[in-house]
């Protein structure tokens, strides 16, 4: 059977690649091959977890995206973290930096709900964001007490521990804005420092200087980003300038550089909240309305809607870090 040519595939296409006799999907940029492997045969499902987070204790959660109800508690840090991102592979998450001046990286396995192992020195930097792909893990932005919105990146190698290695530049520094990716590219919305809804993106693979990506529907900080292959979304933050909480929920496609549209609105206007999600589905957890809540709520990637209930974190937490065993750049 003759393979889709690029010029007519879109994002979410499979084919068989008689050549390597391989199922492939197009991502928007290229065709990339299935794995064998699936959050299902990993973990039961897909995990969604809850790293850190500004709560009387620092419990970390986990939950499965396909089914509502409440989170359970995952393991500990070595070194309690807030302020921290997260991104993963299929079966390892990785934990960035954090609060207190933090310069180390934690990773945990996900199958097993264990605590956290040394994973290798990163910058010193706090409000980052995070996304990767299934072998990389790319960390950037934040600040450091002193500079607030730094450009730098680094990308650490998920499967093998060390340290961050120094992967380019953003265009516009960032702090307090999270990022999402499909396999190649990932996306960090909004400019915090100069006070736009300018997003910016770069090719997983190279690294390198970002460039701009499109306009979210608003100027915002402090949000949550989550993915699958084909779109990403940002939900709930606080406005630029002024400090008044959303509950908007607006989405891209990944594929094409593009501003976002509307999806719907999250169950309460809240920013420093976190974000996981699966291939259909996407969970909203935590954050500040002012006073922290235990808040999960979650939308199916498909269609436009309000969130749904979806259950309660097991305390009251924000400036979480988030990811899954399943996001879109897997």
């Amino acid at each position: 059977m003759e393979k889709p040519s690029l010029d007519t595939a879109k994002a979410g296409a499979i084919r068989f690649n008689t050549d390597s006799s391989q199922m492939e999907i197009y991502d928007g940029n290229q065709w990339t091959g299935i794995l064998g492997d699936s959050p299902e045969l990993q973990t039961g499902g897909t995990r969604g977890m809850q790293f850190g987070g500004h709560a009387p204790s620092f419990t970390n959660n986990f939950f499965n995206i396909a089914t509502t109800g409440n989170a359970a508690s995952f393991g500990s840090f070595a070194s309690n973290r807030y302020f921290c991102d997260a991104t993963a592979s299929r079966t390892r998450a990785v934990v960035d930096s954090g609060e207190s001046n933090m310069t180390n990286r934690e990773f945990f396995t996900i199958a097993s709900g264990g605590g956290g192992t040394s994973f290798g020195s990163c910058y010193n930097h706090r409000s980052g964001f995070a996304f990767g792909s299934e072998t990389r893990g790319v960390f950037g932005g934040g600040n450091d007490f002193s500079t607030y919105g730094l450009n730098t990146i680094d990308y650490v190698t998920i499967s093998t521990e060390g340290s961050g290695i120094d992967y380019g530049d953003l265009s516009r520094t960032s702090q307090l804005l999270p990022g999402f990716s499909s396999a190649t590219r990932g996306v960090v919305l909004g400019d915090y420092s100069n006070n736009v809804a300018t997003t910016q993106f770069m090719t997983i693979s190279t690294g390198g200087i970002t460039a701009d990506y499109g306009d979210s529907t608003s100027r915002r900080r402090s949000a949550a980003a989550v993915s699958n292959a084909v779109r990403g979304i940002g939900g709930g933050g606080i406005t630029m300038p002024g400090s008044s909480r959303v509950n908007i929920i607006d989405f891209y496609t990944i594929a094409t550089l593009n501003d976002a549209l509307d999806f719907g609105d999250l169950t309460s206007a809240r920013d420093l909240l976190a974000g996981a999600s699966s291939p259909t589905r996407a969970v909203f957890f935590g954050g500040e309305t002012p006073s922290k809540v235990n808040i999960m709520d979650y939308i199916q990637f498909a269609s436009e809607g309000n969130a749904i209930d979806f259950g309660d974190l097991t305390q009251s937490m924000y400036t979480s870090g988030g990811t899954s065993n399943g996001h879109g750049g897997l």
